[in-house]
């Protein structure tokens, strides 16, 4: 493609979304520039403390027992209370919680401040997403999404390999760095971002929307299904911050060789995701969803044959391609069987799926590591993606090629309009 192409392309890929979802798209930027717990906890508890992978692999399950917990009321507080005030709460709390976790040294009270962390960093993801949502036009989300998602891993490419290097330094200057910069995102939604929550209309010639309660989304089957399947991609992705420096730790790598191989799958984010989100937007998100499924599932099997900085980068290439189109569909495609004044119950329900996946991913790679080794755990990776992607060709074999969106255009559109 031609540099003039090049521009067009970009330019299409920015233009016509709301000053608003930019702002918000900032916050993540500034966020996830500061992440440092979630992708060094695992070597922090083991080469800097001197734990064994299984305590490493119990705190952070404790990390993700907190977002657990946090999923479904988040998304409560999103509809009740309001996307900008469960964000400020969110943002301002992590950065407290982030810092004490850089000081504390008792094993137990490592364990509590985990939690604590994992708890307060997962409250805003529901209500980022529903006000994403709120403020984009359907047929412009799954772009946003994109968008938002390129944001998280641009910060993350550019965090990752110097993160790397402040590790071999120090531990406490990663966990304050990260506190500042959650802070920072607190101010920006403070300053620039205005509630976007639509507002429940009823009129006397329109019927009376039924009210969403969580109880509606667990009736919801085709969701729910959506969101157990979700469960499943995520135990794989999720090795990638617990089981693949685990793995590379007892091979002898360092801190620093793992941000450099896991920074590939930053990068290479930051390159493809907008043209190839260009290129799947219109294309059947089933044949998306099951290709991403199983590739990620063998991309991560192949890690068992990696003993190189090399070839473990490789491999990283392989399951980042898997995220790439498996991020914005699947997000898409749970915008889309969201009711309106449901999102953030909904968006709840669907981080659930993550958070729990949290929870048991690092038992589960402490556990098999330390009883049969590395190569098990990738090979049962491969397995996850295989029934992952069997699960979606049987649940959307019914589903039109594009979802057809549940709730109203024209209000969503004219919410566009007032936060623009």
């Amino acid at each position: 493609m031609s540099t003039a192409g090049l521009r067009r392309a970009a330019r299409e890929s920015v233009s016509g979304l709301p000053r608003a979802f930019w702002w918000l798209w900032t916050s993540t930027l500034i966020n996830r520039l500061g992440a440092f717990v979630a992708t060094f906890m695992a070597l922090y508890l083991t080469a800097e403390r001197g734990y064994s992978a299984s305590y490493a692999g119990l705190v952070a399950s404790l990390h993700g027992l907190g977002e657990v917990v946090s999923s479904l009321g988040a998304g409560v507080m999103a509809d009740r209370l309001g996307r900008r005030p469960t964000l400020l709460i969110a943002q301002s709390s992590t950065a407290v919680s982030v810092a004490v976790l850089g000081f504390v040294q008792h094993p137990v009270a490592i364990a509590a401040v985990a939690f604590v962390v994992g708890m307060t960093s997962n409250a805003s993801r529901p209500a980022v997403q529903a006000m994403m949502a709120d403020i984009v036009r359907p047929e412009d989300r799954v772009r946003a999404f994109s968008l938002n998602y390129w944001a998280i891993n641009l910060g993350f490419a550019l965090s990752a390999a110097g993160a790397g290097f402040i590790a071999e330094y120090s531990y406490l200057a990663g966990f304050l760095g990260e506190a500042a910069m959650t802070l920072i995102c607190a101010v920006v939604i403070f300053v620039k971002l205005p509630e976007s929550r639509p507002e429940r209309v009823e009129a006397k010639d329109t019927p009376v929307e039924p009210r969403i309660s969580m109880g509606t989304v667990l009736r919801d089957g085709r969701f729910m299904s959506v969101v157990g399947l979700s469960f499943l991609i995520a135990l794989i992705f999720m090795q990638g911050h617990v089981g693949l420096p685990l793995a590379m730790g007892a091979d002898g790598f360092s801190s620093a060789d793992f941000g450099l191989a896991v920074a590939v799958n930053g990068v290479l984010i930051v390159a493809l995701q907008i043209p190839v989100t260009r290129f799947i937007e219109h294309r059947d998100p089933r044949r998306l969803l099951i290709i991403s499924s199983v590739l990620a599932g063998y991309g991560f099997g192949l890690t068992a044959f990696a003993g190189s900085i090399a070839v473990y980068a490789l491999t990283v290439c392989v399951w980042t391609l898997a995220e790439i189109v498996n991020a914005p569909t699947q997000t898409g495609l749970v915008v889309r069987l969201s009711p309106l004044h449901g999102r953030g119950r909904y968006q709840g329900m669907y981080t659930l799926s993550w958070s729990a996946a949290a929870l048991v991913a690092p038992l589960l790679a402490g556990f098999v590591i330390d009883r049969f080794g590395a190569e098990w755990l990738w090979g049962m990776c491969a397995v996850l993606g295989t029934v992952a992607g069997l699960g979606y060709w049987l649940l959307m074999r019914g589903l039109p090629t594009q979802a057809v969106a549940r709730d109203a255009v024209t209000a969503s559109s004219n919410r566009v309009e007032q936060v623009a």
